[in-house]
This record gives C-alpha cells, sequence and structure tokens, in this order.
C-alpha cells in the first residue's frame, strides 16, 4: 500500500490555509539550519487575514481555545509551503512550543495545544507528527490572541 504524502494527508482534511503571515518585528518567520526548519512563534491568522483575538476562561472557552490553536497550525503550515515549498520536504516534527493567553485560574494548557499537535499529528502521522511539547500560561500575547506557537522540524 502506498504510504500517503503529508501535502496529500493535508488535502484530505478539507481545511484551507491562511496567507503565510508576515513578521511584525524584527525576525524571520521561520530559518534553515542544516537538517532543521526552525519556525518563529504564529498567531491566530486567519483566511481573511484577520486575527483570533481572546483571553481564555475571560472571553474564550476551551474548545474556542483549542480551534485558535488549530489556526495556528494552519499558519504554520502556509509559512512552511510559503518557504521551502511543500509540506513533503518535512520529515518529522520536533518540537511544539504553545503558550496560551489565559486567566491565571486556568490550568487546561496542553488542552488548548492539542488543536495544534492534532493537525501535525494527521498531516505527518503519529510517528513523525508528535514531537516533543511545551504548553504553557502566559498573562497576555501580541494583539491579544489567545495562543501563540512556535515549532522545530526535521527537514529531509
Amino acid at each position: 500500500m502506498e504510504q500517503k504524502t503529508p501535502e496529500h494527508c493535508f488535502t484530505e482534511l478539507g481545511l484551507k490555509l491562511p496567507p503565510a503571515p508576515s513578521p511584525l518585528g524584527v525576525y524571520k518567520p521561520c530559518l534553515v539550519d542544516g537538517k532543521y526548519l526552525y519556525v518563529s512563534g504564529h498567531g491566530t491568522v486567519q483566511e481573511d487575514r484577520s486575527l483570533i483575538i481572546g483571553r481564555i476562561g475571560e472571553n474564550m472557552d476551551m474548545e474556542q481555545g483549542k480551534l485558535a490553536a488549530r489556526q495556528v497550525g494552519l499558519a504554520i503550515l502556509s509559512t512552511i509551503k510559503a518557504n521551502i515549498g511543500s509540506l513533503d520536504k518535512i520529515r518529522r516534527v520536533i518540537k511544539v512550543l504553545g503558550m496560551v493567553n489565559c486567566v491565571p485560574s486556568f490550568t487546561k494548557h496542553p488542552y488548548i495545544i492539542n488543536g495544534c499537535s492534532e493537525l501535525f499529528a494527521k498531516v505527518w502521522g503519529e510517528d513523525n507528527g508528535i514531537g516533543v511539547r511545551s504548553a504553557v500560561g502566559m498573562g497576555s500575547l501580541p494583539d491579544n490572541i489567545p495562543v501563540e506557537i512556535e515549532a522545530v522540524f526535521e527537514l529531509h
């Protein structure tokens, strides 16, 4: 049986990529170093370039937060395609750092970041799409986005 490529797996999900976001500061959206691709922190960019805005536990619930994290994952995929051409050039996910804009009493950060991690697992498969991860709470994030995520990938 032929193994499906990450590009094929993404197409099967029926999701749409937002435009690759432009840096809002002095940094590169991603950088290749040897066999690794480092992706800068991404926010909740949608198809129309607007941002999902909100704070978990204040004006967003956990399910909305998880969907926001998936949207960040889509923005990361868009940056990968815009900069290296194809999701198929990624061998595996190495590390994900997920930051959640939430009230101090919120404690379910990993649940929120699963929105991105589950997306990556569907694109690259469970063996290659799940890497090491941290999911942490923040007092605020840029523009009051609910989630920011950075990631490291291994290239073929």
